[in-house]
């Protein structure tokens, strides 16, 4: 892109926000195939994570590096970076492949509340996956519906990521660890000891710890604060309904029409200066002495 800056954060508001979607990558882009392989083979759990920890250093992060290095400073203010993509079938399929993502990452996020709404109802034991999906449609026409009225999805990603990703992914998982192996029994009876290089329990301990308080402080504090802030910020490029979300907007038609040549290439005259009321008074006398 032609003049492209790179000034990067220059607010903390900023700041956080892109520390906080960083954490969001980490914790949430590939989520899907950790639970679904942690289903399959808990004892390979680590193997996985790693796995996806190096699905986002090579794809994740380095696609969304190239973006901002094409488009620079104009992605501090547009969440949706296809909106800014020249329209092309690269961009298309990159459309196409965002909304088959939504569809998988609905499905998955939605299977838990899917499962609280059939034991409310009494439906979860039903063996009729008709029954089921039809009960299903209460929890997914609201959602739909929200989903169209706010086609938007940077900002708010940004939110779930500081307020709750951060619990999630994070905190909740470094202090349930620190409270199970509270005691030397616990310690002493686990099945994986930790590895001479992190410092055995007591550097296991030291980095809980600090995840805790770092993921807490930064994360979830100023991060929760400027995801929030860039939430309202931004409110008024939504629209309800919007066709594009934050696409650019149409060019405003040539007010000139129907002049083709343009109201500057006119040859305007000046106004003609109005006469005095003693000029009619002259021409007056001069006809009333002719008579």
């Amino acid at each position: 892109v032609d003049g492209v800056k790179h000034s990067g954060p220059t607010k903390m508001v900023l700041y956080f926000t892109g520390a906080t979607n960083i954490l969001y990558t980490f914790g949430g882009h590939a989520v899907t195939v950790e639970v679904m392989h942690a289903m399959w083979r808990p004892q390979k759990f680590k193997a996985i994570y790693l796995m996806a920890t190096a699905y986002v250093l090579t794809l994740t992060l380095p696609s969304a590096a190239s973006v901002y290095w094409a488009f620079g400073d104009e992605l501090l203010t547009h969440s949706n970076a296809l909106s800014l993509l020249p329209r092309t079938p690269f961009r298309d399929a990159a459309v196409v492949l965002m909304l088959v993502h939504q569809f998988i990452t609905f499905g998955f996020a939605c299977t838990p509340l899917y499962f609280v709404w059939e034991k409310l109802i009494g439906l979860h034991d039903c063996r009729s996956l008709c029954k089921r999906a039809a009960a299903r449609l209460p929890v997914v026409v609201p959602i739909w519906f929200l989903a169209i009225v706010f086609p938007f999805f940077g900002p708010i990603n940004s939110a779930v990521g500081s307020l709750l990703v951060s619990f999630t992914v994070y905190i909740i998982p470094a202090l349930a660890h620190m409270i199970t192996y509270r005691s030397a029994h616990a310690r002493e009876s686990a099945v994986e000891q930790p590895p001479r290089f992190v410092g055995r329990w007591t550097g296991t301990y030291v980095i809980n710890a600090f995840v805790v308080v770092w993921v807490l402080v930064v994360g979830f504090g100023f991060g929760g604060w400027a995801s929030i802030t860039n939430f309202v910020r931004q409110i008024d490029t939504f629209g309800l309904f919007t066709k594009c979300y934050q696409c650019p907007t149409p060019p405003i038609p040539d007010a000139s029409w129907p002049f083709p040549g343009g109201l500057h290439n006119l040859t305007l005259l000046p106004p003609a200066p109005a006469p005095s009321p003693a000029h009619f008074f002259r021409h007056h006398r001069h006809h009333s002495r002719g008579l």
